[in-house]
């Protein structure tokens, strides 16, 4: 098995997926506007990033051997690229819920619903997707822990898998923060992502990228088309569905590589979590003051535009930034206490001579 490369497709997959969640929630700011101007398909868009933090989990790290030090190195990692950035977006909702007469359409009133956001147990407007985010990241472990050592870890494979068949068997229950209840999308796409790492099955050809769009499209067409219900969406089914995906995705056939490795999409990926935790609070101020000057499309096409540029400086100025100085940090701390703990045993030599 070996590590993955960096696909550009899968860029332009979460593009696609943080672009519709924007347009998911013009209803909720422009409820005048027509229908055809909102597009009811948040919920699919969010398990398609569920299934992508699967596979990337699995195809970047199963392969690896796992030791505290790398555990430790995994947990830094997800914790430097999730969190600042989350915090940084609940303290600004937390500010514009304070504002009086603003009316804040996701308010976070009170100290108890705070430190539930700070703490990653909050649920309030987008919020609710990280909590599972983070508990994936922790569970991931333990998978990575039985596919280090297969044999050795076989009772801890089975437990999982046993725990894994009992909420299947409830239909994944629970709220929508807690694991439990969206965890066959994670593992959807960690079974992908083992897959695709394995070299295994690689398709080809044009009906690759066929599939890999029809099958994206069809997913939201069906629900835009409401040929299935809500309930349905977050089914067995979707989460295989998802899965599958970002395994064709993957395969980067030159189809579907023209449109998700597109420079806009890739683009819009790469500023996606911004993009996705921010651009209701920007989109909301820019109806409030944009609402009595333009025309309702032109206000909502404004405000998409004040999204994607919030969320860019977001990226520049906040996300990669932080992420990239405590990552730096972590690793120079490591790289001293290996020398403080090298430096040891000549120590313990001197002070006995």
């Amino acid at each position: 098995m070996s590590t993955t490369r960096h696909i550009a497709s899968l860029d332009g997959l979460r593009g696609i997926a943080a672009f519709l969640v924007v347009t998911s929630h013009v209803a909720l700011l422009y409820p005048e506007m027509p229908g055809w101007f909102s597009l009811n398909i948040g919920a699919e868009a969010v398990q398609i990033f569920f299934a992508l933090s699967g596979f990337l989990m699995a195809s970047l790290y199963a392969a690896r051997p796992l030791d505290r030090l790398t555990a430790t190195d995994y947990l830094v990692h997800r914790f430097a690229r999730i969190y600042p950035v989350y915090l940084v977006a609940v303290l600004f909702v937390v500010l514009l819920s304070l504002v009086p007469g603003l009316d804040y359409i996701h308010p976070i009133h009170g100290p108890v619903e705070i430190l539930r956001h700070v703490v990653l147990l909050g649920s309030t407007g987008v919020f609710w997707s990280v909590p599972p985010e983070i508990q994936f990241y922790l569970v991931f472990l333990l998978v990575w822990l039985c596919l280090s050592n297969p044999r050795r870890y076989r009772f801890l494979a089975l437990l999982l898998a046993v725990c894994l068949a009992v909420d299947a068997t409830f239909d994944f229950p629970g709220p929508g923060i807690l694991l439990p209840s969206k965890i066959h999308f994670f593992m959807a796409g960690v079974a992908a992502g083992l897959l695709f790492a394995s070299g295994r099955l690689r398709p080809k050809g044009p009906i690759v990228g066929i599939a890999t769009l029809g099958l994206l499209g069809f997913v939201f067409l069906s629900k835009i088309l409401m040929w299935r219900d809500e309930q349905e969406g977050w089914g067995l089914g979707m989460a295989v569905t998802a899965g599958l995906i970002v395994f064709l995705t993957a395969q980067e056939n030159v189809l579907s590589r023209a449109l998700l490795a597109s420079p806009p999409l890739r683009f819009l990926g790469k500023i996606s979590f911004s993009l996705y935790l921010f651009h209701v609070p920007v989109m909301f101020l820019s109806m409030k003051t944009l609402g009595i000057f333009v025309p309702g499309p032109v206000a909502v096409v404004l405000s998409l535009v004040f999204a994607i540029v919030f969320a860019t400086y977001s990226y520049h100025l906040i996300e990669d930034p932080v992420r990239r100085r405590l990552v730096e940090s972590w690793k120079r701390s490591r790289a001293r206490r290996a020398v403080v703990l090298q430096g040891e045993p000549s120590a313990r030599i001197a002070s006995t001579a």
